[in-house]
């Protein structure tokens, strides 16, 4: 799916034109360029709608959203390594697998403490 800036205004509901292009031009949103302008894909929206709840419903402010977004790219990113790394083990031996889990909970305990 791929959206003009005035498609993901009406998609969205709560954006504005004018606030749109701000957050393009602040790096919030980043759009891939076409011929004919920016467009938008499935988690530009997502990020949008984000962004409008963060300001709106919850009152972050300005200077805080970079570092919000910041953050929350940081977790989905250690999310994808995460599941990358659970798809690699799954291949594995069932020993293997269960050597990988003894380990993790021994560092997680030592760690952590028991649960």
């Amino acid at each position: 799916m791929k959206l003009t800036e005035k498609e993901v205004v009406e998609a969205v509901g709560t954006v504005s034109l004018r606030q749109l292009r701000v957050w393009v031009r602040r790096g919030w949103i980043v759009p891939a360029q076409a011929e004919d302008g920016l467009v938008f894909d499935e988690m530009d929206v997502a990020r949008i709608r984000l962004l409008c709840q963060l300001r709106r419903d919850m009152n972050v402010n300005e200077d805080a959203v970079p570092v919000v977004l910041s953050l929350l790219d940081q977790i989905y990113g250690l999310r994808r390594e995460m599941r990358a790394m659970m798809e690699a083990i799954c291949e594995q031996p069932k020993h293997v697998q269960m050597r990988i889990r003894d380990a993790y909970l021994a560092r997680t305990e030592r760690k952590f403490g028991s649960k």
